[in-house]
């Protein structure tokens, strides 16, 4: 049970650093792009391949410290992170059409996923 709370706290502290990370960019940079969502996408990944490499190949973070930034802080942060770690990953192994039906699909379907959830909430 503690190790549940405290991946759900570190998902709260993802959660507010996205929040604020993304407000910060708009501030800055403006409205008339999608600024704060690049920033916190970008950050992600920055952090995502830097906690993964911390982990796992010098052995600078525990296995629970893993699972708590990782899955909890960065869960919440954001998920783009963990696709593009995914997709590097396919990418590594040479597997092009993996890689392709992954970032493609992904994209693709998710747009389609958006516009038959937009469409089903204006029926209901």
């Amino acid at each position: 049970m503690t190790k549940i709370l405290l991946i759900a706290l570190a998902g709260a502290c993802g959660t507010l650093s996205r929040y604020w990370l993304s407000g910060l960019a708009y501030d800055i940079l403006g409205r008339d792009f999608p600024w704060g969502t690049w920033a916190v996408n970008i950050t992600g990944c920055f952090l995502f391949g830097l906690f993964t490499i911390l982990a796992e190949e010098r052995g600078f973070l525990s296995a629970q410290a893993r699972i708590l930034i990782l899955t909890g802080f960065m869960g919440a942060f954001t998920t783009f992170s963990t696709f593009i770690f995914e997709s590097g990953g396919i990418l590594n192994d040479g597997q092009w059409l993996k890689l392709a039906l992954n970032v493609i699909g992904q994209n693709i379907v998710g747009f389609a996923a958006l516009y038959l959830g937009s469409g089903l909430g204006r029926i209901i």
